[in-house]
């Protein structure tokens, strides 16, 4: 049930429509991680446990203990909550770069599921951001490593899919690594914030085969022309590869793993959809599968709505998915979403009764407190009167002072939930 607060949260000085904001709460609550855990739990008997990795841990550990007896849990998450939890632990790692309490995190996980015996069942909640919440490199390989690796492939654009190969490849507990150092079975619901739902990609995969190889870590660093800047213990890692044995255990334990998708971007999509046509609006998905800089996207998605402003009747509604990137050129603050919508501002200026939305599923764009940005046909005129061009603080990827002066960032707070990101596009 959408509530009023739900819906409040995504207010900003120009999107104050309750149609509107009605969409984007449905489409929130469609990928709630509570009720996708207990919609699609298996029967489970027996003794069971529970751990929770990423950004909607705790949410999906409150589903399970809410279900099932649990003889023991553990949730790894962003944001603690300050509330008392008597059914699970709760410990905190660092987002997006890997830090002190990520390791803490991986040795902890690493420490509780290889006390685990073959009656067990563990049942893994896995959730975008389980990557860098949870790490344990290999040896040679040290944090400071691990955080410059992830600084570079973040600062250049690279995709997550290309991010969290090189990941695989260097942490005990992805790319099966979880997996394999358990003698439970395993159940692992996961809800995927990765386009196409790749399983091995979510959190890096850690109850998955890996479907790559060291060359194909090689590739992404080479592709980026990183070879010659990462550490040279991630090189050593790389070129060494990991031991024949050790892969044939990895292969075996996946007999026993049962990985379930429970919530995607195309479900979040498909509720705003539904809800946008109850609000008496023109709808239609675009698709859920962006790539690419989140500028270009920006820039073509604008022209998208200039020109449908003129051919469709109105009120309209149209929705994409996907998950952009950005590539790092000035010194400014923002997140995707703010830059894509920052590019769109010029195009956008003077086009009436319109509006684009961008925002992070996850109520996290960046490392920002916002989970993105709305552009109006007036944003470009109010950015001039207070001495600010839409232009300029893109060359300097500086998104969050400009939407922050126009009161526009989303500051929807963490939503428990993580599915790639949303736009629209409204005409009124």
């Amino acid at each position: 049930m959408i509530t009023e607060m739900d819906v409040n949260r995504f207010a900003t000085h120009s999107l104050r429509d309750p149609r509107i904001l009605r969409i984007l709460a449905a489409a929130i609550d469609a990928v709630d991680p509570h009720k996708a855990v207990q919609t699609h739990l298996p029967g489970l008997t027996g003794r069971v446990f529970g751990l929770g990795i990423g950004k909607a841990a705790i949410p999906m550990m409150d589903a399970l203990a809410g279900r099932i007896p649990l003889i023991d849990g553990l949730a790894v998450c962003k944001h603690a909550s300050s509330r008392s939890r008597n059914l699970f632990a709760v410990i905190e790692g660092g987002h997006p770069i890997p830090d002190v309490r990520s390791v803490s995190a991986g040795e902890r996980v690493l420490e509780f599921v290889s006390s685990l015996h073959e009656e067990d069942t563990l049942v893994c909640l896995i959730s975008g951001g389980g990557s860098a919440l949870v790490t344990a490199p290999h040896k040679g390989v040290t944090l400071d490593d691990m955080q410059s690796l992830t600084r570079e492939l973040l600062a250049c654009g690279a995709r997550i899919e290309e991010i969290n190969t090189l990941r695989r490849q260097l942490d005990r507990i992805k790319g099966g690594g979880l997996a394999g150092a358990t003698k439970a079975k395993i159940v692992s619901l996961i809800l995927s914030d990765v386009i196409g739902n790749p399983l091995e990609a979510i959190a890096s995969g850690p109850t998955v085969p890996d479907p790559t190889t060291r060359e194909d870590a090689m590739a992404v660093l080479k592709k980026y022309g990183l070879e010659k800047q990462v550490p040279a213990s991630i090189l050593q890692v790389l070129e060494s590869g990991r031991l024949l044995a050790d892969d044939y255990k990895r292969i075996s334990r996946f007999q026993n793993v049962q990985n379930i998708i429970i919530g995607d971007n195309k479900l979040a999509a498909q509720a705003a959809l539904e809800q946008a046509g109850r609000e008496g609006f023109h709808v239609e998905i675009l698709t859920n599968e962006l790539q690419g800089e989140a500028r270009d996207i920006g820039a073509m998605l604008a022209k998208r709505l200039r020109g449908e402003a003129v051919r469709r009747s109105r009120p309209f509604c149209l929705i994409a998915g996907g998950e952009t990137t950005v590539t790092i050129k000035g010194g400014g603050k923002g997140g995707r979403n703010q830059e894509l919508a920052l590019s769109t501002v010029d195009e956008l200026g003077g086009l009436e009764n319109c509006m684009l939305i961008s925002f992070a599923t996850d109520g996290d764009d960046g490392p920002t407190d916002a989970a993105g940005a709305v552009v109006t046909g007036e944003s470009a005129r109010r950015a001039e009167s207070l001495g600010m061009n839409a232009a300029g603080s893109l060359s300097r990827n500086d998104a969050y002072p400009f939407f922050e002066a126009l009161g526009d960032l989303i500051k929807s707070g963490p939503t428990g939930t993580n599915v790639n990101d949303l736009i629209f596009l409204f005409a009124i």
